[in-house]
């Protein structure tokens, strides 16, 4: 099951995901991304957080059929990842973000850090562009001229290849720190295999996957 969890910050515009509002199985909104799901005109299945955030508490009640989980501020989790549980204990198999841009960067480094995680989200719609956590051999079709960065998780990444990038990663050993920013894709497809570990790429909105 896919499941859409909204959470605060700045959000890319409704008009970058529409395509795939209608798939999901499961609709979170943690906390002030209760404001961007009303903006976006999206009834959640799950509510959740300690909702010090959101514009006005009377939205909460603006969802009846919504379960509601009311957290306290004094936690050991952020709303963010206390909606990622909920949605992975309900049975998500692939937890796609949105928001969580602009703000405190505590907050930001804190979205990034959840890709570390085996149950952390899978693809984060960002204001810009979106990310997406790879575990094997992905393709996609974009404008040429695209601008793709990669990033290795904390384990590293060895063993990759790709097609279709102006500067290939066939070859390349990254280490913690490691990356590569602003590759460009030089046709209307190109792909990735991440080798034994999982990276993260950074796409343009328009980068959709190519049918099988």
């Amino acid at each position: 099951m896919r499941a859409l969890l909204l959470t605060g910050g700045e959000a890319p515009p409704r008009s970058a995901i529409e395509s795939l509002l209608g798939r999901f199985g499961l609709v979170c909104a943690a906390d002030s991304g209760l404001d961007l799901a009303a903006a976006w005109g999206v009834d959640p299945d799950l509510i959740a957080g300690d909702m010090d955030s959101v514009s006005d508490l009377a939205l909460v009640g603006s969802y009846p059929r919504a379960r509601v989980h009311l957290a306290p501020r004094a936690k050991d989790e952020t709303d963010t990842e206390l909606g990622l549980r909920l949605l992975r204990d309900a049975g998500a198999n692939r937890v796609v973000l949105a928001g969580g841009g602009g703000g405190r960067l505590d907050h930001l480094l804190a979205v990034r850090a959840l890709f570390e995680r085996a149950e952390g989200p899978d693809e984060w719609w960002a204001p810009g562009e979106r990310v997406v956590r790879i575990s094997g051999a992905r393709t996609w079709q974009a404008e040429p001229g695209s601008t793709v960065s990669v990033f290795p998780l904390a384990g590293g990444a060895t063993g990759m290849t790709s097609r279709g990038l102006r500067w290939s990663l066939d070859g390349l050993e990254w280490g913690p720190g490691g990356f590569g920013v602003s590759n460009e894709t030089v046709g209307r497809e190109f792909s990735i295999d991440p080798g034994p570990s999982s990276v993260l790429v950074i796409l343009p909105y328009g980068a959709s996957d190519s049918p099988a």
